[in-house]
């Protein structure tokens, strides 16, 4: 790998440094920016597309503004390569030694001119309102900006930001950066009216922003640094709310991520002269192809199932449905408050909805889980991705979705520990009309599994059992593999619990009885997940229980190994613990 030294970007340690350059030289520094994109997101991955097409307008940013006095606040924060690379932070792309220096998202902990962990989407209007508004009570005078996507202007919050925005009294500067893409082909009423205003060059009368009352202003080529810089130049130091509507290329300098800007939005690592992953895709059934096959059997099977998803069709592999069952899918847009309210909706009136989340983005339609759906005991089938403890970013971690989905009334939360269970299930939520039904995927390798013993109703959780001695071990979904080790290893009884919310009270009763000791397993956080409920059960009988998964943190960027050692997770560390805390009952009792 090269190390560059001859780049102009070596130079630059930060936005007063660019400030000294030509715009030839600006020009060569967004050509040094992508080719340091794409080699470290080839080596590592990463976002890819986004950051290719915002390289021109970050330069622009820099060269014209203030920072960190004037703030920049990037929505989802995905885009912020070149920015980083800007702020004192190109060694992480510059040196392939360096490259896990920095994280992928914008961060505080690393730098004065990140202002906040972002991860999510929508967010940056409001945020960025909040603090043109304390800037205005303190009695500051610097300016304020948010940039977003056109793909996130689907999401309500940012909604809710504009209505904010268009009356604030001062200076604030919404950059809409629109490149006709979210994460996949962009959807709704916004695109057409997105369409209209590039079109005519920002002209078109049907000017949603100018409505709302923004002074609206159009840059044609957001990929020309020249004319960023005057549209920022313009826009500096106003004394009134402004949209600034920029045309950007989403994979700008890449030829293959403008072909497939979809498959280019994030990427694994990959080889540059093919574009091909380094890491072949496994052909053996998974839980996503599980899951898509299950539902075009209901389909063809007669079921009115609507596919439901919010801007990620690419995680589930839903792009098949899509093809072969058009009438039965949609895409809501960035928008996972929508996503469960029309579920809610498309149930009552007699469909069968199948949600497809994302545990990390799922947070953000809480309300929906419990307002519409739960009190309403609407019969909505959810199917969970990426439910697990991981290695990601503090604003992609997995770990909550037991804590919302699990507490919540009405709502049975099933957990397969096989594929062959996971479609059991998934068949049963499908026909079942009573309830709320939500899967959590696996998200680790697991086994086909056997149809032996398998149930086929779910509206009574009786767990599997697998008797042995001294310590039972309920090892819920995902971590069944993992009691299976200790349990192997002990001679310990080994249970699968199906559910993460409801318990078999007899077979607990059972357990506590005939053991000396209960531990559960679960991939996610204890505090209010699945252990706590054991151990709140079997608190008044006459039996240890201890419950492992992850504390109640943000980890961010931390190794999966290290998150699974600082929570005592691996096999060796749980067998220590467990004869420890049977020799210390037996002391005890001496």
């Amino acid at each position: 790998m090269k190390m560059h030294n001859d780049y102009l970007l070596n130079k630059i340690n930060n936005p007063q440094d660019l400030k000294k350059l030509t715009l030839p030289e600006m020009e060569q520094l967004a050509t040094e920016i992508r080719t340091l994109i794409l080699e470290k997101d080839a080596a590592e991955g990463g976002h890819l597309g986004p950051d290719l097409g915002i390289v021109e307008a970050t330069i622009a940013y820099h060269f014209v503004f203030d920072a960190p006095k004037d703030k920049i606040v990037w929505d989802v924060s995905h885009q912020t390569y070149p920015h980083k690379m800007l702020t004192g932070r190109a060694t992480a792309w510059l040196d392939p030694a360096h490259y896990e220096d920095v994280t992928p998202y914008s961060n505080p902990d690393e730098s004065e001119y990140d202002y906040y962990a972002i991860g999510h989407t929508s967010t940056s209007i409001a945020l960025a309102t909040g603090m043109a508004k304390a800037r205005d009570l303190i009695g500051g005078h610097e300016n304020i900006m948010a940039l977003i996507g056109d793909g996130s202007l689907t999401g309500g919050l940012a909604f809710e930001g504009l209505n904010n925005a268009a009356v604030e009294p001062h200076n604030l500067v919404v950059v809409v950066n629109d490149n006709q893409w979210s994460i996949d082909e962009n959807v709704g009423g916004l695109v057409t009216a997105l369409a209209k205003l590039r079109t005519s060059n920002g002209k078109a009368p049907e000017n949603p922003f100018t409505a709302m009352g923004f002074d609206y202003r159009y840059v044609a080529n957001g990929n020309n640094v020249q004319d960023m810089i005057t549209a920022f130049k313009a826009v500096k130091d106003i004394d009134h709310p402004i949209l600034l509507h920029i045309n950007t290329v989403k994979g700008m300098g890449y030829a293959p991520a403008l072909k497939d800007e979809e498959a280019h939005h994030w990427v694994m690592p990959f080889d540059l002269k093919t574009d091909q992953p380094i890491k072949l895709t496994d052909t053996k059934p998974t839980a996503k192809t599980v899951a898509i096959e299950t539902i075009k059997e209901q389909i063809t099977q007669g079921q009115k199932i609507m596919a439901i998803n919010a801007a990620i069709p690419g995680v589930f592999g839903l792009d098949e449905i899509k093809h072969d069952f058009p009438k039965n899918y949609i895409d809501v847009g960035i928008a996972e408050q929508e996503s469960v309210a029309f579920a809610a909706g498309f149930a009552k009136e007699g469909g069968t909805p199948v949600l497809f989340e994302n545990s990390t983005f799922l947070q953000r339609a809480f309300d929906q889980l419990s307002h519409d759906v739960a009190a309403n005991n609407l019969p909505v089938v959810m199917l969970v991705a990426g439910g697990g403890i991981s290695a990601e970013s503090k604003t992609h971690l997995g770990i909550f979705d037991q804590v919302m989905i699990s507490n919540l009334p009405n709502w049975i939360y099933l957990a397969p520990t096989t594929l062959t269970e996971e479609k059991a299930m998934l068949e049963w939520a499908i026909k079942q009309k009573k309830q709320p039904v939500a899967l959590k995927m696996p998200t680790n390798i697991v086994p086909n599994g056997s149809a032996e013993s398998l149930l086929s109703d779910y509206s009574q959780i009786k767990y599997q059992v697998k008797a042995g001695k001294n310590i039972a071990i309920l090892a819920l979904g995902d971590f069944y593999s993992l009691g299976q080790q200790v349990a192997e290893r002990l001679g310990a009884t080994l249970v699968n619990p199906i559910s993460a919310n409801i318990l078999d009270q007899p077979t607990l009763d059972h357990l506590a009885a005939t053991h000396q000791l209960i531990i559960t397993l679960e991939d996610n956080i204890l505090d209010g997940g699945f252990g706590q409920k054991i151990a709140a059960y079997l608190g008044k009988q006459n039996v240890k229980v201890l419950n492992y998964g992850q504390k109640r943190i943000y980890t961010d960027q931390t190794p999966l190994a290290k998150i699974y050692q600082e929570n005592h997770l691996t096999v060796e560390q749980i067998i220590d613990d467990l004869k420890n805390s049977l020799g210390n009952s037996r002391n005890e009792k001496k």
